[in-house]
């Protein structure tokens, strides 16, 4: 399968790819990955694990990660496809969400990282996926917004041990997210154009060299996003009823 590339205009990702998964301006960032460093794997955040995940069984997990740009549909999708299969949900936006509302020092950073539409550092995304892994009594998580680069794709393999069944791939062209994005009006500190537009070329050069990497390995599926969300789910169904029945069950439930 060829390399997926933006829809409307293929660019050199490889070329650029440092600059954007790790912006030199990202001072919050950065102060992150030192203070990271003092504390000893962020040991005064708030979703500090207790273990790895790896300590329990990870070869019995079933995991999905479902990637995609900005206003794809990843969440709109994801609260379907988790009850209809039984699937927890875990969502690194809303996790991040959930750090910066406790008022620590790394939500504080994640808010700064977000408002400049930079990525937050992988070693903490990673962190929280753990501790929400950890929390569930569910062995099936369909994972939206992760991994974000090849930084947290590789932080994943090492440190959770697991790799995706498949990666859902929401393909939706650039002009169509803007416009969801801009319409959606929820008072997100990400919801204006100008870090819109940063958001959009962080994914299209950060991304797209993951979706890339599984799709080489014929591990990724690919929707038309641009539909509506009940067409959009629809085709999702179908994916996940091959992976039913790779599994062998008869109902996929927790």
């Amino acid at each position: 399968m060829p390399p997926f590339t933006h829809r409307k205009d293929p660019v050199n990702l490889r070329a650029s790819i440092a600059l954007f998964c790790h912006p030199p301006q990202c001072n919050p960032c950065q102060d992150f990955m030192e203070t990271m460093a003092k504390d000893g794997a962020a040991q005064e955040a708030t979703v500090t694990p207790n273990k790895d995940v790896s300590e329990d069984n990870p070869k019995g997990y079933t995991v999905i990660y479902v990637l995609g740009g900005p206003g794809s549909g990843k969440s709109t999708q994801c609260a379907k496809i988790a009850p209809y299969f039984g699937f927890c949900h875990l969502s690194v936006g809303d996790l991040l969400e959930a750090e910066v509302e406790t008022g620590s020092k790394y939500g504080k950073m994640i808010e700064d990282c977000k408002k400049e539409g930079w990525l937050v550092p992988s070693d903490l995304v990673v962190k929280l996926l753990q501790q929400a892994m950890q929390r569930s009594q569910n062995k099936k998580f369909v994972i939206d917004g992760f991994p974000r680069n090849e930084e947290n794709r590789a932080a994943a393999e090492s440190i959770m041990k697991i790799e995706p069944d498949f990666v859902l791939f929401l393909d939706c062209s650039e002009e169509e997210m803007k416009r969801r994005l801009l319409n959606r009006n929820q008072g997100r500190v990400d919801d204006n154009i100008n870090t819109i537009q940063k958001r959009l070329k962080v994914y299209f050069e950060c991304a797209l060299p993951v979706i890339n990497y599984y799709s080489a390995k014929g591990n990724v599926r690919k929707i038309d996003a641009e539909r509506s969300p009940e067409e959009v789910f629809e085709a999702i169904k179908d994916v996940f009823f091959e992976l039913k029945e790779k599994h062998g069950e008869t109902r996929m439930t927790p």
